[in-house]
């Protein structure tokens, strides 16, 4: 099993999650975050006094998968996330040792 972890812009969400639905995936997490990368934020224009913005609004989504899935997971995540300008986000994959559902103790394949 792999866990994909993106990070991407927040408008970019329900095209995301449709996506996703779309190739038959059940659930994902979705956490609000902040952060930045090789943009390093931006200077914004507040009653006249100029500030940077250091940290951006971003949306990290979590979705656990199996193997067969992981590569086209990728794929349609790094499609619908897709707008060609600087801040898109990033895909992270890692591999998971276990699953197990707390309500019924079903572990792996079953508990996805």
């Amino acid at each position: 099993m792999k866990k994909i972890e993106a990070i991407i812009k927040p408008f970019k969400l329900d095209e995301v999650k449709e996506a996703l639905h779309e190739i038959g995936l059940k659930g994902l997490t979705v956490i609000e975050a902040k952060g930045f990368g090789r943009q390093k934020g931006h200077t914004e224009l507040y009653r006249g006094a100029e500030y940077v913005v250091d940290f951006l609004p971003k949306v990290k989504i979590e979705v656990v998968v199996e193997d067969t899935l992981a590569e086209r997971t990728i794929e349609v995540i790094q499609h619908a996330a897709h707008t060609g300008r600087i801040g898109d986000g990033k895909i992270f994959v890692t591999e998971i040792a276990e699953v197990i559902r707390i309500r019924t103790g079903e572990r792996g394949r079953d508990a996805i």
